[in-house]
């Protein structure tokens, strides 16, 4: 089933046999340093909310100890630490970001990996991270599939706010999705969205655009069946994200020509077909856009278009250039 211009060989002799945690942390930089009190980033974004209002969104990246789960894709590890953190610093780092970020009635807590992975959160913090958010509508906090368990019911049941779970479902093609070292199948994560639904605990899903051994166009039509089945699945609200370089492994299959970043226009045609589908939100991630553009004339018009159609949830005219996919525009 693997095919595409791009595809390259898993045997090629510069290539693992098998892509596998040892290899991907092979290929890793350095980590930055991070204190374990303090959140290593924050910020505040307008988002659609499910009721369909335009609302102020309050993110939080906590510092935490790295992922279990080495996914070929991920960059997330260069924020974190070797070692669990503390009881109580994830409180403390909820809480000092709190006290600077103006008003928000929604909360992300981002922090590296699985919120139900007691490797990352401590089950002692839930109750204090429950009176911390007490005030709020909403809160979205990560984590594997494989990790949506009853402990989701029991930070559930400790909150005020709403709890919403966001979980990557990469892709649907079953080769590419056994390479990213996800160490789950598509069954895997519909099971958890069925929990999650059962329990009545909105979900939404991570579908990637044009991971590895995948062409331009295989790239577009996989992240749009990923989307098909994130719904079909149970979850509320679909995020997108374009598959970057940057984290060591993925550099290394970009050399072989295992893998190419997808253009901002793949971008675009996702989009539109997922809100096309009415079934759900569906966001385009936006940040640092300029890495899938090599057209300065018409990338702000069409990162504007993405930012309006993820807050409206309407397709928008397109935005027409004289560049076409990697071409750049005279």
């Amino acid at each position: 089933m693997l095919t595409g211009e791009n595809f390259c060989r898993i045997m090629n002799d510069q290539l693992p046999a098998e892509i596998n945690d040892q290899w991907i942390v092979s290929q890793r930089g350095t980590k930055q340093v991070a204190d374990t009190m303090r959140p290593y980033a924050w910020l505040v974004e307008k988002e659609r909310t499910a009721s369909g209002c335009i609302e102020d969104v309050g993110i939080i990246f906590l510092t935490n100890s790295e992922c279990p789960f080495h996914c070929l894709m991920c960059d997330l590890w260069k924020n974190t630490v070797d070692e669990m953190v503390a009881p109580g610093a994830i409180p403390a780092q909820i809480e000092w970001a709190l006290n600077r970020m103006p008003p928000v009635k929604h909360l992300k807590l981002y922090n590296s990996g699985s919120f139900f992975d007691t490797r990352a959160i401590p089950e002692a913090d839930y109750g204090k991270i429950a009176g911390l958010v007490r005030h709020l509508e909403t809160v979205i906090v990560e984590c594997h599939p494989k990790l949506v368990n009853e402990r989701c019911l029991k930070f559930a049941d400790m909150l005020t706010p709403e709890l919403q779970v966001a979980m990557g479902l990469e892709t649907v093609h079953p080769e590419v999705l056994q390479k990213l070292n996800k160490k789950m199948t598509a069954a895997d994560f519909a099971r958890a969205a069925d929990y999650l639904e059962k329990h009545h605990i909105l979900s939404r899903a991570f579908v990637l655009l044009k991971p590895p051994f995948l062409s331009e166009d295989e790239g577009i039509f996989w992240a749009e069946k990923s989307v098909d089945f994130a719904f079909e699945s149970g979850v509320e609200c679909c995020t997108i994200i374009p598959v970057r370089p940057g984290n060591g492994a993925m550099d290394i299959l970009m050399q072989q020509g295992c893998f190419v970043p997808p253009v901002i226009q793949s971008l675009e045609k996702v989009l539109e077909y997922g809100i096309s589908l009415r079934k759900g939100r569906v966001f385009a991630d936006t940040w640092d856009l300029k890495l899938f553009s090599s057209c300065d004339h018409c990338l702000g018009a069409r990162i504007k278009r993405l930012e309006n159609m993820n807050l409206h949830q309407q397709v928008y005219n397109y935005v027409f250039c004289n560049c076409n996919h990697n071409e750049v525009c005279t």
